[in-house]
């Protein structure tokens, strides 16, 4: 088997990104693992970009085109808050995300979830997938770690959560899709976004759930040798 790893090649986010609404709101989530191929080259990336005071945008797909979509669109938004006298709705923002990603669809490899919160609508959560559609949604969910999730989401979203319960479906479901996806992995950011405004929130590996098989968190590979044997049934 050949080992070399090409370190050179452009950085991926093979990644998990979840956008919720919840009575009063929006929960931003992601993974924060982002690849080389098989080389981890940042474990504790933040892929929840700022767009606005009051939007924000989940990156997932090439890490360089994420960030220059995600770049553009800010400094138009800056530039329309400005000729505006008042900060950009929600909608506006996803379009603009929608509109560059679209035009340059053959060029791009990025999914975008763009969440935020606005006086005239409340929390809102919108896809713009690979291709450049947009999609209003109670919530979505993008990247490599999604496919694990759908099942799940079909099953634990509900209509008119609590900002906590909403928070909790966050966490919960990247922690599944990292144990399951390779691509995903690392800590767990939240961002919550509503009327009072944002909250950022940070989930080290040792504070998520377990799954089935998973290992405990330990500080060396000592530890893992030494700890005694799992109970059987």
């Amino acid at each position: 088997m050949d080992h070399n790893t090409d370190i050179s090649a452009p950085h991926s986010m093979g990644t998990t990104i979840i956008g919720v609404t919840y009575n009063g709101g929006v929960v931003l989530g992601a993974d924060s693992r982002t690849s080389t191929g098989v080389y981890v080259a940042n474990r504790a990336s933040d892929k929840i970009s700022q767009l606005t005071d009051n939007v924000y945008v989940c990156r997932s797909g090439s890490a360089a085109d994420s960030q220059i979509v995600s770049d553009y669109v800010r400094y138009f938004l800056h530039q329309h808050t400005i000729q505006l006298g008042q900060p950009a709705t929600v909608k506006v923002a996803a379009n603009l995300v929608r509109l560059l990603s679209y035009n340059n669809k053959n060029f791009l490899e990025t999914g975008l979830i763009v969440g935020g919160w606005d006086k005239y609508e409340g929390g809102q959560i919108y896809g713009v997938p690979l291709g450049g559609t947009i999609v209003q949604q109670p919530f979505a969910i993008g990247g490599s770690g999604s496919s694990y999730l759908y099942g799940f989401f079909d099953q634990a979203w509900k209509e008119g959560m609590t900002k906590d319960e909403a928070e909790d479906l966050v966490k919960k479901a990247v922690s599944l899709a990292i144990a399951r996806d390779g691509a995903s992995g690392g800590v767990v950011r939240t961002v919550i976004i509503n009327s009072e405004g944002v909250t950022r929130n940070f989930y080290p590996g040792d504070q998520l759930p377990l799954w089935h098989e998973e290992l405990e968190s330990h500080n060396s590979l000592l530890d893992i040798l030494g700890a005694p044997e799992p109970m059987s049934i």
